[in-house]
């Protein structure tokens, strides 16, 4: 089998969620958007699709590299395009990385007819969520108030999670960042939730040490299950210091580049209690498949960073195993649980007593509208 095509297909379709200009996603008027299909195409008919997928550094430097290769050779093709980015760094992302990665992956399932997390060697079938906010707003009836968390924490666990996650006000949010609102945010929820749900906290990324420390030491009296991500993650002598001023568990690093070597660097340095990764963060489902591996051998945790079937598949394939699915991200205002409309079902699928189950079907499980998708196309 040989891949004879590479294909991003950008398409339109409405959507209620809005970027501020720091990025941080909220609700907002319904607008028109853009989402791309990346497809791999094999010379036996079998196709691997991703969505999300950056069509320039895909079409202008993976795709004739990926002409003419076994698709199973998805270990050599990842080191190939990982070592291409030291002088490419500026236009071949992770981003790019992961988005062939799992359309590789997403391929070997179809032509095996078995589920991506089968492949990996699966561990279970369903995994617990947490709830995922977005980030706070000024909206009102949103989440912009510490009542409103409390109240909105009660409506997720009514809908069946048994754990929440705050992201607190960020800027440019009037008055953000502010540790001590987002202290009484957490404080909120817990007396909203009472003393048994577990509860995390993502909150702006920028803070200092005395200000993590203080965060830290108030979620440790609320009795938090971890905090991620206080502080910039490229000072790891940071997060070194806060570990060790600190017994509420640290989870990380997120966001900081290096793919699975920084993650080991963390490990070996303490750094944090627990560490992360995602498949849009490292590179794929390969390189967070041995991040997972790496934790496994220091008997270190590792929790999954976002959503998606990557990401899902990932974890019913972990043996560590990673105790969560990060389930967002989710606002009073909008409905997570409908699928968009390029798809037919949700990728991730939610029971009343809180799991989230991993498609049987093959590849990452996607069931496309392709109708949609060509009556949209750009």
């Amino acid at each position: 089998m040989k891949i004879v095509d590479v294909v991003t297909e950008v398409f339109r379709y409405k959507t209620r969620v809005v970027r501020d200009s720091e990025g941080h996603s909220h609700p907002g008027a319904e607008h028109d958007a853009t989402q791309t299909l990346l497809r791999l195409v094999t010379d036996e008919g079998i196709e691997g699709y991703c969505f999300a997928a950056p069509v320039e550094p895909i079409q202008r430097l993976l795709k004739p590299a990926l002409i003419g290769q076994d698709p199973f050779y998805r270990e050599r093709i990842w080191q190939h395009f990982s070592e291409w980015q030291r002088l490419h760094l500026t236009v071949l992302s992770d981003k790019a990385l992961a988005a062939v990665d799992m359309a590789l992956w997403d391929l070997a399932g179809r032509a095996l007819n078995q589920p991506v997390h089968r492949l990996l060697g699966a561990y279970r079938d369903k995994v617990k969520a947490y709830a995922s906010t977005m980030c706070g707003d000024d909206l009102p009836g949103g989440l912009d108030t510490p009542a409103a968390y409390g109240e909105f924490a009660v409506r997720c666990k009514e809908r069946g999670y048994t754990a929440f996650k705050l992201h607190t006000w960020m800027p440019p949010i009037p008055g953000a960042p502010d540790p001590r609102r987002d202290v009484a945010a957490c404080r909120a929820v817990r007396e909203a939730v009472g003393a048994e749900m577990p509860l995390m906290l993502d909150p702006f990324h920028n803070y200092s040490r005395t200000e993590a420390r203080f965060i830290g030491r108030e979620l440790e009296k609320l009795g938090f299950h971890w905090m991620e991500e206080p502080m910039d993650e490229h000072s790891m002598s940071s997060y070194i210091w806060l570990t060790e001023q600190l017994d509420l568990t640290i989870v990380g690093p997120e966001t900081a580049e290096g793919k699975l070597k920084t993650r080991a660097e963390w490990i070996v340095r303490h750094a944090s209690d627990v560490s992360r990764g995602g498949v849009w963060d490292v590179g794929g489902i390969t390189p967070l498949m041995k991040v997972a591996h790496l934790c496994e051998a220091f008997g270190v945790a590792m929790e999954v960073h976002g959503n998606g079937a990557g990401n899902l598949h990932a974890l019913c394939a972990m043996s560590i195993p990673g105790e969560y699915y990060e389930r967002g991200l989710l606002h009073p205002f909008l409905d997570y649980d409908a699928p968009p409309p390029w798809l037919n079902e949700p990728v991730d699928p939610m029971d009343a007593e809180g799991w989230v189950h991993v498609s049987p079907k093959p590849g990452l499980g996607y069931d496309i509208n392709f109708d949609y998708i060509r009556r949209n196309l750009v």
